[in-house]
């Protein structure tokens, strides 16, 4: 038997529910059993529906009037600024639904359950004294273990426990808590946008050990959380959003877990670390220690260090977790795997992928026809600067198929994009903005592409670099490569730069050339390097 079955809603305090509703309702909802009853819809001009686990009932072919909208909102407590209101003593919730007159046009009306061991899976980390975060989508079951965890941290553990309740979904409505939260003590709210300040003074007046908070979800609450947490008092709350990624991607709530903020990394750093020179990182430590995904009733994906789970998905890595799951009363934990595929691009790692292509000036990525994928970018301007450039090429919408990914500057540390990144191998690349200039300029340097220079010279330039490049990445020698006119010493550098290797142009034409050294080689760069940037630059591809 699963702890949800274990003590559910009393059948009295299902029928107070039941006897808000108009007279004709309420027979059709006592021949439903309650214990599966989740909620009540009444809609004007509406058939009147019970949603159950798994189907909804119709109530009645009458459609909902006025009159018996009416009729409930004089059962139950005042609506308050947020729309709910409660039958006292009881968890249950209604929630209405206004036109733009303010009139009441629709009500919810939600069954609340206190229901006993269903903390079951977390109880040890509840009593670690570690701040938990609990994530989930809405109907899950968040408010429901939070109400479980009250009880549990006061009775159980003894410690002294206060609940900030906004909407008197975990403690019930009227001024004497619901028995499910146990000996914890509880705060109303008088408007939803007095949670945070309500939050502070539970910590400031009443000297409580645990605080347990529903429903985080402004930039201020976020704030007051830290304040408490900075207090040393342990803090259990719910927020917005399904997973961690979610949080971490939300702006108004990512403080909760450390914040995120752009760095900018030296050459050196960034060639060290094989990314970009413009990372994500974590900004401060999370206020919450633990963070919990609840995929459903009798499942969860816990994240024991925050921090390092943020790390890791700023970093385009597999969080991990422990999945933890109730099969017949017991409790499985699984640990979820932190291996990912390597970093695309890692010379060590990965060979070249460049081969001289069939088709004119232009060796592509792949043998065959390399797959380009336009993400928060524009895919018909991306179709027509491929077909300008002559690039043996074509557009493709997943970025699962792709090979090479062209994004926004501002998108390219999306963690999605990332793991997508990383499990195919595509190559992904910025633009500043969405021009065709830009993009032609990236694909240009993708696809090895020296306009007006003779097919086959472009080839044996392009061999030419590879055998050097991985002549250099084996055995950790010094390269020179055969003197070339500047459009392909510049194709070249460009091939070279993509293992992080340093290139050094030498001589002055007709032989120039260009010297390809290892990773981290000292390399006394004569002054005529910078010429090579301005001279080959000019008459390079414009």
């Amino acid at each position: 038997m699963s702890p949800r079955d274990a003590i559910a809603v009393p059948d009295d305090d299902f029928q107070l529910l039941v006897g808000v509703l108009p007279e004709p309702l309420q027979a059709a909802v006592r021949g439903l059993p309650p214990g599966e009853v989740l909620e009540v819809v009444m809609d004007l001009g509406r058939s009147p529906e019970a949603r159950l686990t798994g189907r909804v009932v119709r109530l009645s072919e009458s459609p909902i009037t006025r009159k018996d909208l009416e009729h409930v909102l004089t059962q139950v407590g005042t609506v308050s600024e947020d729309n709910r209101a409660g039958i006292e003593r009881t968890l249950h919730r209604v929630s209405a639904i206004r036109n733009r007159q303010g009139k009441v046009v629709g009500l919810t009306l939600r069954v609340g359950r206190a229901i006993y061991g269903t903390i079951d899976m977390l109880k040890d980390l509840i009593a670690s004294g570690l701040n938990i975060l609990l994530l989930g989508r809405p109907g899950v079951g968040k408010t429901t273990k939070l109400r479980e965890v009250a009880r549990v941290l006061a009775d159980d553990l003894g410690k002294r426990v206060m609940v900030v309740d906004t909407s008197n979904e975990i403690g019930g409505d009227g001024d004497i808590p619901h028995p499910g939260i146990g000996g914890a003590r509880r705060m109303q709210v008088s408007r939803p946008d007095r949670q945070h300040d309500v939050m502070i003074e539970a910590v400031e007046n009443h000297m409580p050990e645990a605080i347990i908070v529903d429903e985080i979800g402004t930039s201020a609450e976020a704030s007051a959380a830290r304040t408490i947490a900075e207090r040393g008092v342990q803090l259990v709350a719910t927020a917005h959003g399904n997973t961690l990624e979610n949080l971490v991607l939300n702006p108004t709530l990512s403080d909760l877990v450390g914040g995120v903020h752009t760095v900018t990394l030296s050459d050196e750093e960034a060639r060290r670390r094989h990314t970009q020179k413009t990372i994500s990182e974590r900004r401060a430590p999370p206020t919450f220690d633990v963070v919990v995904e609840m995929v459903s009733r009798d499942e969860v994906l816990v994240h024991r260090d925050t921090a390092q789970s943020v790390d890791r998905l700023l970093a385009g890595e597999n969080v991990g977790g422990e999945r933890r799951q109730l099969v017949e009363g017991q409790v499985e934990v699984k640990e979820e795997p932190q291996a990912v595929a390597p970093l695309p691009g890692r010379p060590s790692e990965q060979p070249s992928r460049v081969v001289a292509a069939p088709r004119r000036h232009q060796p592509g990525l792949r043998q065959g026809t390399t797959r380009v994928c336009a993400h928060a970018a524009s895919r018909d301007l991306l179709e027509r600067v491929l077909r300008d450039l002559g690039a043996d090429a074509r557009v493709v919408g997943r970025l699962e198929n792709a090979d090479v990914v062209i994004t926004l500057r501002s998108r390219a540390n999306d963690p999605k994009l990332r793991k997508v990144s990383e499990k195919s191998g595509a190559r992904v690349l910025a633009i500043k903005r969405n021009s065709s200039s830009e993009m032609r300029r990236v694909l240009r340097d993708v696809f090895l592409i020296a306009e007006g220079v003779d097919e086959d010279q472009v080839r044996e330039a392009v061999l030419e670099a590879e055998h050097a490049i991985q002549r250099v990445l084996s055995e950790s020698v010094v390269v020179p490569l055969a003197p070339r006119p500047p459009r392909l010493r510049k194709l070249q550098h460009r091939l070279v730069s993509r293992y992080h290797l340093e290139t050094v142009s030498h001589g002055s034409e007709p032989q120039r050339h260009l010297i390809i050294y290892p990773l981290g080689a000292l390399v006394d760069i004569p002054r005529d390097q910078q010429e090579m940037e301005g001279e080959e630059g000019a008459e390079g591809l414009a």
